[in-house]
């Protein structure tokens, strides 16, 4: 061994440990991407109707995605409680988009199918009957929210909004400053309006003019859009 070997920088434990995580973390975001640069599309999951699953239409997902992708920067992570469809319409949208990868928010989707795993780090297991049952980085730590409860119940709706409100980095906002700091968007049916209303009030939650619409239209309930923004998508309705 000469002089020049003795005087060889090396690593800590917790440095190498540090950059495994880190490698780690960038492949399995690079494998997730890859899904969507090779096409993968809501098509190739069946809906299950014992979870309640009804997908968006193209046009609504597309609606929906650009909404909070609008108003999303590097840095923010956007959560899809229970809105599959949504969440890859918006990594479709980020890919079409042209923007530098290094750019995009985060996106997670909180989800009770296990076959969304396929996301990997950007898939949470949820189970809305355990509303604060996360990981706890996640707390406190999501700047905007699109929410599809998957029940229409009190239950679920209540218990979906304590995870809404968990999850929140602000959730009592000024208004004037609400669709700025953390977009809040909740799809269900009119029947639960006024339980929405009431849960999310301090958001300042409104009902909009945009009405979602699903591939295989079995819903028999009108199906509402409420927000805490208007866009270019929707405004509030009178």
């Amino acid at each position: 061994m000469n002089d020049d070997d003795d005087e060889m920088p090396v690593l800590s434990d917790s440095t190498l440990i540090a950059l495994q995580e880190f490698y780690a973390e960038r492949t399995a975001l690079e494998d997730s991407n890859n899904l969507f640069h090779h096409g993968l599309n809501m098509d190739i999951f069946t809906e299950n109707w014992q979870y309640s699953q009804f997908w968006y239409d193209e046009e609504t997902a597309r609606k929906l995605a650009t909404a909070v992708l609008s108003n999303a920067s590097k840095g923010e992570t956007i959560a899809m409680i229970s809105a599959p469809s949504a969440y890859v319409m918006a990594k479709k949208l980020l890919i079409e988009s042209g923007r530098p990868q290094t750019s995009w928010p985060k996106i997670i989707l909180l989800e009770f199918d296990r076959r969304f795993k396929i996301f990997k780090d950007e898939f949470v297991f949820y189970d809305f009957k355990n509303p604060m049952q996360l990981p706890s980085e996640l707390k406190g730590s999501i700047n905007h929210i699109i929410c599809d409860p998957p029940f229409l119940s009190d239950d679920c709706q209540t218990k979906v909004a304590i995870s809404v409100k968990w999850l929140s980095k602000s959730w009592e906002i000024m208004p004037e400053s609400r669709a700025e700091e953390s977009r809040l968007v909740i799809c269900t049916g009119e029947r639960m309006e006024k339980t929405i209303q009431k849960l999310y009030q301090k958001r300042g939650i409104f009902r909009t003019n945009f009405e979602p619409t699903h591939t295989k239209q079995q819903l028999s309930n009108e199906f509402l859009c409420f927000a805490n923004f208007e866009c270019t998508q929707w405004l509030w309705k009178e």
